[in-house]
């Protein structure tokens, strides 16, 4: 049998403007053990002012890089596309592995999301049972199988 090595804890930062959503995420991860740092920001704006530290995400300390981000697509002032798209062509921050999750199940998001860099597309399950059966599965990929890039501040 091949024993899983346990890395050091990653912060993941949501970004999805349903607060309902963000609460089910917290909870969804909680209930699988992903025991990670977790931060949300509620849109595009945020995000890339988060990831930019800007305005009240200047302090490094309180604003850590994430080593991972789950992206929703549609959400206000900037939605999840642009905000993808400023990320994957910014030097300093195309290395951050992001998966979209996101009620989209168009085929335009998900060759666009593709195109831009994307690490992986998951359509946003509707039960709250499914939801956590996803990020368990997020949880064993993200956590315990991939090897994720260094985080430099």
């Amino acid at each position: 049998m091949k024993t899983i090595h346990h890395k050091k804890p990653v912060v993941l930062l949501v970004a999805d403007d349903d607060e309902d959503d963000r609460e089910m995420t917290r909870e969804a991860l909680e209930e699988n053990f992903v025991l990670n740092e977790i931060r949300f920001v509620a849109d595009g704006v945020e995000l890339t002012d988060y990831l930019l530290r800007r305005g009240r995400y200047a302090d490094p300390a309180s604003s850590p890089r994430p080593g991972l981000i789950l992206l929703d697509l549609n959400m206000p002032r900037k939605d999840g596309r642009e905000a993808l798209r400023e990320i994957k062509t910014n030097p300093d921050l195309r290395s951050i592995p992001i998966i979209v999750l996101t009620t989209s199940q168009a085929e335009e998001d998900i060759v666009k999301s593709y195109d831009l860099g994307v690490n992986c597309f998951i359509t946003k399950p509707v039960t709250f049972r499914d939801f956590i059966e996803v990020t368990k599965s997020l949880g064993q990929y993200w956590f315990e199988i991939v090897q994720l890039p260094s985080v430099r501040e």
